[in-house]
């Protein structure tokens, strides 16, 4: 770099005819251009400026060296220029996703605040091969398997179990988990085991094998049959929020509600992150940071 700076001051003089004009473009002291010219001329055993009182002129070998010297540093200039820009979050950015509900504003936010980054979004609840498939990221819902992935946690996502008040008049009200095997379950087939309803945590961890007439791979029609009276369903608290602020359907087994799942944005291990999906994840972090749980007005 030292070099580079001692080029770089040779160019200016020579355009300037002037150290202290010279300085002033390179934003630093007339003593510190006249110090890295003389270190040039020092290593190359060679004076490269006639200086009088009046004017700074090349010599005959210095306008030669200055011409190779400019090309140099024009150059270094346009390989620094590139990698700023190659730094800078541009690009098409792939991403898989669940249909989470709290993501849609949050993408469309992250288009609005990176112009220069395109966003293409599968969303699935497969679980998909970043690199095979080509994703550059993924948002990912439970415990992560892959270790060859980076996690960042985003936000926590409570699990409720719902019934209208009707359904709950006519059919009674289950006291314990165990019980649900007597009552028309709803199934939410986005679940990693959907015949599985998974209670409470550690040591006081419950699970029953369910089954039920009407299964759905989506919360909010799970949700809408509950409503409806069908029987009995499982959501993500955040998509049964509104349901319960309206009465349509109220919590069950409330005491044994299981440890909430943790969201988190994923990406391959790389030695240089591409800066777009960097930007991606931070602005997810700080865009759900203090929301540890999903639940939109309602607790």
């Amino acid at each position: 770099m030292d070099r580079i700076e001692e080029l770089r001051a040779l160019v200016a003089v020579a355009d300037l005819r002037s150290f202290a004009r010279a300085a002033r473009r390179l934003g630093v002291s007339t003593a510190q251009t006249s110090k890295l010219i003389a270190r040039l001329e020092d290593r190359l055993s060679s004076r490269l400026l006639n200086r009088t009182t009046r004017d700074v002129s090349l010599t005959e070998s210095g306008r030669a060296f200055q011409a190779r010297a400019r090309a140099l540093v024009e150059e270094f200039d346009q390989l620094e220029r590139s990698a700023q820009e190659a730094a800078m979050p541009r690009g098409l950015l792939k991403i898989t996703a669940p249909s989470i509900q709290q993501l849609g504003p949050a993408l469309v936010d992250f288009a609005r605040a990176f112009p220069d980054v395109g966003l293409e979004v599968s969303f699935t609840n497969r679980m998909v091969n970043l690199v095979e498939e080509g994703f550059d990221a993924a948002v990912r819902i439970g415990t992560l398997a892959d270790s060859s992935l980076v996690a960042r946690k985003l936000a926590t996502i409570r699990t409720v179990t719902v019934a209208s008040p009707d359904y709950l008049a006519g059919h009674g009200v289950p006291k314990k988990p165990e019980e649900l095997q007597e009552h028309d379950l709803i199934l939410d087939l986005n679940f990693v085991d959907p015949y599985v309803w998974r209670f409470g945590s550690g040591a006081k961890r419950i699970e029953v094998r369910v089954g039920g007439r009407l299964r759905f791979a989506s919360p909010y029609i799970c949700l809408a049959a509950a409503g409806a009276g069908f029987g009995i369903a499982r959501a993500p608290a955040f998509a049964a929020a509104e349901d319960l602020r309206s009465g349509r359907v109220v919590t069950l087994l409330t005491k044994y509600e299981p440890e909430p799942a943790t969201v988190y944005a994923v990406y391959p291990h790389a030695r240089h992150l591409a800066s777009k999906v960097r930007v991606f994840v931070d602005f997810l972090a700080d865009r759900f940071a203090g929301e540890a749980e999903w639940h939109q007005g309602w607790r």
